[in-house]
């Protein structure tokens, strides 16, 4: 877990240093003062571009060099820092100990996750986005899955180029693709699976309390690498005419049901859903703290206050111990329940005090 964050030119924040404790760490302060933005900081410490997913040259701060940077010191003194440089924005460095690395060994380091209210439509939208979501999920748990998922992602789209091109492809560079492709093909889908069995255990063994209880299922696209192999190499005429390949674990979906309801995620109310989300975090962290060698970091925008003060409460009773848990609000009073060792930090046009 961290100990320090700082962060450089990032969105709002000029220079700003963060020390939270282990536990709890709430940001309060008006909309759009930056308490987002420094859950964004943290989330930018995994693989990937962070919980908005956003380009790289959109989180450099207005007015300031054109570039960012976030570093963050954690427990035993490992370092952590990315960023981008001005004048070349789209390009991400990270360090990791001092020591230039690519961004898929942040995974090694931490595990990070995020819920956000930008994700209470993820049972309504395609199922790509819940795709990334299972794939943050399973890399909390397995920080391989990040450079299979990489090696697949990019020899598909070497082998749609070649599909796609008007002269035929080598077909001994496409058979290299393939291969390529059902490898790690095949290990991104037998991790997925091994994540969505672990957190069916813990989910069928807790008690759901004031939560919805959600059950979960891989569906769509499965298989070994033989299979994938066979699929992709008989299947050529078929994604050159699609102009994708139709087959793979970038077809699948992440299935999610509400368990006493027996209804789909995507049929019950907004309400429902931000608590099935929510319960599968809360599974994942218990998880994450049983099994990995460090605790998650968990971020949390904006999610007490859309929590009766019932479930507030058994939020945050379920959340300690689990790990570093980051949580913003616009009143204090949403925060009154936590223990007193919290970190608690005012946030203000980005400026960050203790509160």
């Amino acid at each position: 877990m961290l100990v320090r964050l700082a962060l450089s030119d990032f969105r709002n924040h000029a220079d700003a240093v963060i020390e939270p404790g282990p536990g709890f760490v709430a940001l309060t302060g008006e909309n759009g003062a930056g308490k987002t933005n420094v859950l964004e900081a943290v989330s930018l410490l995994a693989p990937g571009r962070g919980l908005r997913r956003a380009t790289f040259p959109a989180m450099a701060r207005q007015g300031g060099s054109g570039g960012f940077g976030v570093a963050a010191t954690l427990i035993g003194d490992a370092t952590l820092g990315t960023g981008v440089q001005p004048g070349a924005p789209e390009r991400r460095l990270v360090r990791v100990n001092g020591v230039a690395a690519p961004a898929t060994a942040l995974a090694e380091w931490l595990a990070v996750l995020w819920l956000t209210p930008a994700m209470d439509r993820l049972f309504a939208e395609g199922a790509g986005e819940r795709r990334r979501f299972l794939d943050r999920l399973t890399l909390a748990l397995e920080p391989g899955h990040a450079g299979h998922a990489t090696r697949y992602e990019t020899a598909m789209r070497e082998r749609n180029r070649l599909l796609a091109d008007e002269a035929p492809a080598d077909p001994q560079w496409l058979a290299a693709l393939e291969t390529r492709m059902a490898e790690h093909g095949a290990a991104v889908d037998a991790a997925r699976r091994r994540t969505v069995a672990a957190l069916s255990a813990i989910l069928d063994a807790a008690n759901a309390g004031p939560f919805a209880r959600p059950s979960l299922a891989i569906e769509g696209w499965q298989g070994e690498r033989d299979t994938l192999s066979r699929e992709l190499a008989s299947g050529r005429s078929r994604d050159a005419a699609a102009g994708r390949a139709l087959a793979g674990p970038h077809r699948a979906d992440l299935s999610v049901t509400h368990r006493d309801k027996g209804q789909p995620a995507a049929l019950c109310s907004t309400g429902e859903q931000k608590a099935l989300l929510l319960a599968i975090v809360l599974a994942h962290a218990d998880l994450v703290a049983a099994t990995m060698p460090h605790p998650p970091v968990l971020l949390l925008d904006e999610v007490a206050a859309h929590l009766d003060p019932l479930r507030r409460a058994a939020l945050f009773e379920r959340l300690a111990g689990k790990g570093q848990v980051w949580m913003t609000g616009t009143e204090a009073a949403l925060f009154v329940d936590l223990p007193a060792d919290a970190t608690r930090l005012h946030v203000d046009a980005g400026h960050v005090t203790i509160a």
